[in-house]
């Protein structure tokens, strides 16, 4: 990386408001001179852009502040993107803006804040944003976050047109907010700035209302993000098969590989990956979220790969195939995998509108208690009196599914109620994902079982009429796994 440049003699008028750049202690150069200063303020082209068309889905977000708006009259709404955040010394990590911020204006900068302001009935929405980096103090190509370093910044205009919605100067903000009066609700814990303008004017349970209300609004779809989901679960399949074409490079060297091929897919096709990808050979595989990612893949064993694509609209995939190495399961492996399979499609077919949210769970813990029974595992109890004690737990693990967005685990903060105790609705999206885990330690179970991990998952949209698979692009069952990895190594 190059090192940023540092303005000189700050009691110089000509260089006096350079003085506010981010300098390096450690720069190459010792100072700007007043005629290198005056000549980067001039000489440069309007690029300003014009004609610019509204954002694929502004209208839904619009849908969504209105909605936000009739939920709250007459109080004051700030919902950050957030900042950069430092991974070490002068670098950041790639910057996210927050899940509300992003669902509710489209826009993805960082130190943005949406302000809904009481007015009338309703509200008036405003975003605030960095303007385009100052060509008149020298930020624009003497800071480490100025457009000659990072790149070009929409100027206000621009942003408005993009996301229909009136732009001010974020730096403007805080002390507005300082001074300003009645009922304000806060998404906190994103900006520090923001945090402590409004530090005095709001309540901890005020502002968890806020934020449970925007996870909840996010459990029903709309249309828009129902397509984001699919383009997803889409890229998210062809990144499987890549995979299964450099298992082979995989097994010289290790599962960073499957992890850097599976993410030159999600770069190129979306935003990044939703979340750590599992790369997991072996009986790494029964570590439930395996993100190291550094152990040998072995011809003979499985592959338990979870992993999702995020597209440019935030909006992830979380997908999870278990494949042989070799392309063929083996006996037990097939009998492990074949019982797991059962007890998704079981999950998946009580995934209909009307039905509780906890129905695809239990109905695939029954399938799975039931293989663990006759299997001689758990004894001569029931499966009635395994799954009332949830015994079947040792090796399942953990819950069939859950909601699905722009988080990989959706709509986090909702009530209960109206989540894991709720009732299904047409739009939702829901993960069915059913696992058996033998650990490499346990003594439980015959030694052959041992260190063998399956997980099957799929994303699945709930309709009006039962339900739809989108990641139904990756086979399923053993037989057309092998038919297809066998195809895809040629």
């Amino acid at each position: 990386m190059s090192e940023e440049l540092i303005p000189e003699n700050p009691e110089n008028p000509e260089t006096e408001e350079a003085e506010t750049v981010k300098q390096r202690k450690n720069g190459l150069y010792p100072g700007v001179s007043d005629e290198l200063a005056a000549g980067m303020k001039s000489g440069w082209a309007d690029t300003e852009l014009h004609g610019l068309e509204p954002i694929a889905q502004a209208g839904h977000t619009a849908d969504r502040r209105a909605a936000l708006s009739a939920r709250f009259p007459g109080e004051r709404l700030v919902i950050p993107a957030g900042n950069l955040k430092t991974r070490a010394n002068d670098t950041e990590y790639a910057f996210r803006a927050s899940t509300e911020y992003a669902y509710l204006t489209g826009n993805q900068t960082q130190d943005g804040v949406l302000v809904l302001e009481p007015k009338g009935d309703g509200h008036e929405a405003t975003i605030y944003l960095l303007p385009r980096s100052n060509r008149e103090n020298g930020e624009f190509w003497l800071d480490g976050q100025g457009e000659l370093w990072v790149g070009r910044r929409h100027s206000l205009t621009e942003a408005e047109h993009l996301l229909g919605i009136p732009a001010k100067d974020v730096r403007e903000l805080p002390a507005a907010l300082a001074e300003a009066t009645g009922p304000v609700r806060n998404l906190r814990g994103h900006d520090a700035g923001i945090d402590a303008a409004l530090t005095d004017k709001v309540t901890a349970e005020r502002d968890e209302e806020l934020k449970i209300y925007l996870s909840e609004a996010r459990l029903i779809k709309d249309a828009f993000e129902a397509a984001e989901l699919q383009k997803a679960c889409d890229a998210t399949a062809r990144g499987f098969e890549d995979v299964v074409k450099v298992l082979d490079k995989a097994e010289a060297s290790s599962e960073r590989y499957i992890e850097g091929t599976f993410f030159l897919r999600a770069r190129v096709e979306g935003n990044d990956i939703g979340y750590g990808s599992i790369c997991a050979a072996g009986p790494h595989a029964t570590t439930l979220h395996w993100v190291r990612n550094d152990g040998p893949v072995r011809s003979g064993e499985l592959l338990l790969l979870d992993a999702g694509v995020e597209t440019n609209d935030l909006y992830t995939a979380d997908v999870t195939r278990t494949l042989p190495i070799n392309g063929t399961f083996s006996p037990l492996q097939r009998k492990i995998y074949d019982a797991v399979y059962e007890a998704q499609e079981a999950g998946i077919a009580a995934v209909k509108p009307g039905a509780a949210f906890r129905d695809f769970h239990d109905a695939a813990q029954r399938v799975l208690a039931e293989k663990l029974v006759a299997w001689g595992l758990l004894g001569d109890l029931s499966v009635e009196k395994v799954l009332e004690l949830g015994l079947q737990r040792r090796w399942t693990l953990h819950g069939t599914g859950h909601m699905l967005g722009m988080d990989v685990h959706d709509c986090a903060t909702a009530r209960t109620d109206t989540y894991v105790n709720g009732t299904l609705e047409a739009g939702m999206c829901l993960t069915v994902e059913p696992g058996l885990y033998f650990q490499a330690d346990d003594l439980t179970v015959p030694e052959e079982y041992r260190g063998i991990g399956v997980r099957i998952e799929d994303d699945i949209l709930v309709t009006e009429d039962g339900n739809r698979n989108l990641s139904d692009k990756l086979p399923r069952q053993a037989d057309e796994i092998e038919a297809w990895m066998a195809q895809l190594k040629g």
